[in-house]
């Protein structure tokens, strides 16, 4: 079979690949402590699953619209006017079995071959794989420790160009932990608004964020008809397996974004967007309470790897991932990855896996219990003794 040129231009997602590689080890019988996969592991709220139920039961197993139920458009809308302080219409809201299609589909409408895009490297490995799908060219902006992994600006008003028709920005951030600063998003969205420049705004973990204010590029001057912002289910409420996620964009934008639905999904399960009107409508304390714990659990896992030999990791400030330096080791972070997951029974991930500035970092995810996170640094340290020794 001859496959299309385009397919070696497309990624994939380490966390998945990795995630099989552990799932084998178990069924060898070993024991694998999970860090690698980003996944609440607390259980969706009661009142969505019941939400869910009665929506089955009332029938709502058919198709619907592929820009989402109106209702559903409308509860999305009004969530975002509220936790945005924007003006939203429901016709600005195309909903998503999941959150990658808005990533997938905002590139493909906006990106074509020799156009470029920005985007944070390290940074969730989708962005860069579909600009390349599309023929675009990745413009990376590393994210450094010593900035807490923020974006270098000057380096970024120099990448922009005349070429440049996407902006990427996702804080707090995916692998990092780190957020952009409200003097940052000014910045970068008055260079966006002078230029035009459109701006994806991945707000996935906005409801993660330990230290400071949440600041959205959404509500600054020149933006509404610039920007797009994204956002779900999966993480806030617990819901990864439902596939729930939503774009909110210009209307233009979202009658494309409602063309590429039909071709490919044609629309998201009706009973799953029902559920998704509880959650946000619904009460927001199991919410609350698994935030609390998951700052709780980066306190531990932090303390726990920087006692580790040859490594030291920053204290994050949102999200629910650490990124550990191991440069002190001498050896890449591919390499102990696997180190970890076949001598020590530990799924991470390689920082590497999230673009070449990420060499040099492991990702853990500690949405995990503390007893977990506690056996896995257990596990962990004769792993970087010896590599230390």
């Amino acid at each position: 079979m001859d496959f299309a040129q385009r397919m070696d231009r497309l990624g994939t997602e380490s966390a998945f690949e990795v995630l099989a590689r552990a799932k084998a080890l178990e069924r060898q019988g070993r024991s694998i402590v999970h860090l690698e996969i980003g996944e609440p592991d607390f259980d969706t709220p009661t009142h969505i699953k019941d939400a869910a139920k009665a929506a089955l039961d009332a029938g709502a197993t058919h198709y619907g619209p592929s820009a989402g139920l109106p209702e559903v458009r409308e509860a999305i809308a009004a969530h975002i006017a509220s936790t945005r302080g924007i003006p939203v219409a429901p016709e600005q809201v195309v909903v998503t079995p999941g959150a990658k299609p808005i990533m997938f589909f905002t590139i493909l409408a906006l990106v074509g071959r020799g156009d470029e895009a920005i985007y944070p490297n390290p940074g969730f490995p989708i962005y860069e794989s579909v600009i390349n799908f599309a023929g675009g060219v990745p413009v990376p902006i590393p994210l450094r420790e010593d900035s807490g992994f923020q974006f270098d600006l000057d380096l970024f008003e120099q990448r922009v160009s005349p070429k440049t028709k996407l902006i990427i920005l996702n804080s707090p951030q995916n692998p990092t932990g780190g957020v952009l600063d409200r003097s940052q998003i000014e910045r970068i969205a008055a260079i966006a608004a002078e230029r035009r420049i459109p701006v994806l705004t991945d707000e996935i973990y906005r409801d993660f964020l330990y230290e400071g204010d949440f600041v959205s590029i959404t509500a600054f001057p020149g933006m509404s008809d610039l920007t797009i912002l994204l956002d779900g289910f999966s993480k806030s409420y617990a819901m990864t397996g439902w596939r729930l996620g939503y774009g909110v964009m210009p209307v233009p934008l979202a009658e494309h974004m409602t063309k590429l639905m039909v071709n490919s999904n044609s629309c998201t399960a009706s009973f799953v967007q029902l559920a998704g009107i509880a959650a946000l409508q619904g009460d927001h304390a199991p919410v609350h309470q698994m935030v609390s714990e998951f700052r709780r659990r980066r306190d531990i896992i932090v303390e726990g790897i920087n006692r580790l030999p040859g490594v030291s990791c920053a204290l994050p400030r949102g999200a629910f991932y650490v990124f550990p330096n191991i440069t002190q080791t001498g050896r890449t972070a591919g390499e102990i990855a696997d180190r970890l997951l076949n001598e020590a029974g530990v799924a991470v991930l390689s920082g590497s896996a999230f673009g070449e500035y990420g060499e040099g970092y492991l990702r853990l995810s500690y949405a995990n219990s503390e007893a977990n996170l506690r056996l896995a640094l257990d596990r962990m340290r004769p792993v970087f003794e010896e590599l230390s020794g």
